[in-house]
């Protein structure tokens, strides 16, 4: 068998298709680079050898660009080889997603971590720099492990389960200092559409020192947000320390405030997160609330480091 021609007979009838039929090419870009990956797997003689031969690669690179022009460099050709390696292992090679999204995929290696990128970008339409920025904030591995067991089983989620854990706070001033909560909701806000991203799917911002009115006294929620998907609302606290014991109490009470006072008949029971800079696992483990669930915070600086607070 010509591996060449038979690769070379694919790209050209790729670039055609795409002049002709402009709305469905992403079908065929991707059906285009997963045979021409196989046949070069084929023509090093299997996936263990193709992992050690990158020789046929630099001769099938040199005469495509000569014959066909650019597009078709060593690295381009290996990414090819890669992604059909990548459809292999059994995520779905779907048009929702461009091949430039399987591209940065590539990097991930475990497949529950790589269909949980390919829901969460069809779901909420991300660009591919935009899934490159979730992979590289390790937005999977910081989910909890209750929810990873939850979406590799298919199982039912509660809206707090794919909050990640610790949730980002993108900051300017690699020097700041949270000493209080004052200043950690007002940066925050400062960056709120960042933290909703961060918070996951479907929530919308209510209200920040959302006012709690009764017998003659204000109280104030941090932050009231709802989740259009969950069909609820979802209370927040920000807290600058250590999560304490009385924390749970007081959010409770304001969960059961929206619940009596706000929430309409057809909303589900309010939820509630305490977003603090360090978890009490004998405070979490013995919470016996489900309905609250607690992650702490990292700040991040612009190069994405982690810096305390």
């Amino acid at each position: 068998m010509n591996y060449y021609n038979e690769i070379k007979t694919e790209l050209i009838k790729n670039e055609a298709y795409k002049q002709v039929k402009d709305y469905s090419k992403n079908r065929h870009d991707l059906e285009t680079y997963y045979n021409v990956g196989k046949l070069l797997i084929e023509a090093q003689g299997g996936e263990e050898r193709a992992k050690y031969g990158n020789r046929l690669i630099k001769e099938y690179s040199k005469r495509l660009t000569n014959e066909l022009g650019k597009g078709y460099s060593e690295r381009s050709l290996k990414k090819m080889r890669q992604f059909y390696i990548l459809i292999q292992k059994g995520p779905s090679m779907t048009a929702d997603l461009s091949y430039s999204h399987y591209i940065e995929l590539l990097v991930l290696s475990n497949i529950d971590e790589i269909n949980y990128y390919i829901d969460l970008s069809i779901k909420n339409s991300l660009s591919y720099r935009e899934l490159r920025k979730r992979i590289k904030s390790k937005e999977y591995e910081r989910l909890p492990e209750e929810t990873k067991q939850k979406l590799k089983n298919k199982e039912a989620l509660e809206v707090t389960d794919l909050v990640p854990n610790p949730i980002l706070v993108e900051i300017n001033n690699k020097d700041l200092q949270i000493f209080n909560e004052t200043v950690l909701k007002e940066l925050i806000m400062e960056n709120l559409d960042s933290f909703l991203k961060q918070m996951g799917e479907g929530f919308l911002f209510v209200g920040r020192e959302y006012r709690l009115q009764d017998l003659g006294e204000n109280r104030y929620i941090d932050m009231l947000l709802f989740n259009y998907i969950y069909n609820c609302f979802v209370v927040v606290e920000f807290k600058s320390e250590k999560v304490k014991q009385e924390d749970i109490g007081q959010i409770h009470v304001y969960m059961n405030y929206i619940d009596r006072k706000v929430k309409t008949p057809i909303n589900d029971r309010s939820m509630g997160i305490i977003v603090s800079k360090e978890n009490d696992k004998f405070v979490v483990k013995y919470c016996t609330d489900k309905r609250i669930s607690f992650k702490e915070y990292l700040l991040i600086n612009n190069e994405k480091k982690g810096i305390k607070s």
